[in-house]
């Protein structure tokens, strides 16, 4: 049913429960497994000219630390990469150039709540995508994980 999935983190602690998800259902289906950070060049935009190398070797450079702690978590080859660019775009782009099955991401991000219920960038890939979107959020301090939620 699944032979790809791509897990989106921007290496916050709300893609930590995604990231697991997504490893157990990669694992149950025999899958691929495909990370994807996207360094925001709208936050490097956005930042002061003078500030902007060093933003996006930063950004770039905290990617490259979370698609490592994927592949260390994973018992399965993880394909990782980096884009940068819009990241609901570049990740609705990476899901149709590996021909995933499945996107696996976290609801709210490193800029905390955006909207009510999803994290703008979660919202724009559930609209874009052209595949099935698992949104996973995160649990509060007073829930507990149920480790066979998948």
């Amino acid at each position: 049913m699944f032979d790809t999935v791509v897990i989106a983190t921007d290496g916050s602690e709300s893609a930590e429960r995604a990231i697991t998800v997504a490893l157990d259902l990669a694992e149950r289906f025999d899958a691929a497994v495909h990370a994807l950070y996207v360094v925001d060049t709208g936050d490097i935009d956005g930042s002061p000219e003078s500030l902007r190398d060093e933003m996006e070797t930063a950004l770039t450079e905290a990617g490259e630390d979370a698609l490592a702690g994927i592949t260390e978590r994973s018992d399965r080859e993880v394909v990782t990469a980096v884009r940068e660019g819009q990241p609901a775009s570049e990740i609705t782009q990476y899901v149709d150039e590996v021909d995933a099955d499945v996107i696996a991401t976290g609801t709210r991000g490193r800029h905390g709540e955006h909207s009510f219920l999803l994290g703008s960038v979660a919202e724009g890939i559930v609209r874009r995508c052209p595949v099935p979107v698992l949104t996973v959020r995160q649990l509060d301090d007073s829930e507990e994980s149920k480790p066979d939620a998948v």
